[in-house]
């Protein structure tokens, strides 16, 4: 009993401390990554042009970001459940929602006049918070409990 607790603790530790990088990740986002849409979608955005960005390192902000959220939401994962198929499933859902969403973002940027920018909004929002992790943990437990 006594070391069921204390792996539970320990559990807990390690899920508030990935839950504080993620913090993190929000807390210095100015500092860290490059999104000149951050300060464009906190305004009245709809009736404005975009803001100016460079392409290159708009891409490279973004993926550093998502990997970052990744990275934390893979080790709550992990510590959750403990269970390899699960994690390894987080890690290639992760990668193709990547590689969907900066296709639909670049899409968007570069190859309308005037995108609808509730969609641009969403998309990037999927890609600079860790929206998947609150996502998958229910959807694991279900999953869990079925089996």
């Amino acid at each position: 009993m006594e070391q069921g607790l204390i792996k539970s603790k320990r559990r807990l530790f390690w899920i508030l401390l990935f839950t504080f990088g993620l913090i993190s990740i929000r807390a210095f986002e100015r500092d860290w990554f490059y999104d000149p849409f951050l300060d464009f979608f906190k305004d009245n955005f709809q009736n404005q042009d975009l803001p100016k960005y460079e392409g290159m390192k708009l891409f490279l902000g973004l993926l550093l970001r998502y990997s970052l959220n990744s990275f934390f939401s893979i080790l709550i994962i992990q510590t959750l459940f403990r269970q390899k198929s699960i994690t390894n499933l987080t890690i290639l859902l992760l990668i193709i929602f990547f590689l969907i969403l900066i296709s639909v973002l670049f899409g968007l940027l570069l190859f309308s006049k005037k995108p609808d920018y509730l969609v641009l909004f969403y998309v990037r929002r999927f890609l600079i918070q860790p929206l998947f992790l609150i996502l998958f943990i229910p959807a694991f437990f279900y999953q869990k409990k079925e089996q």
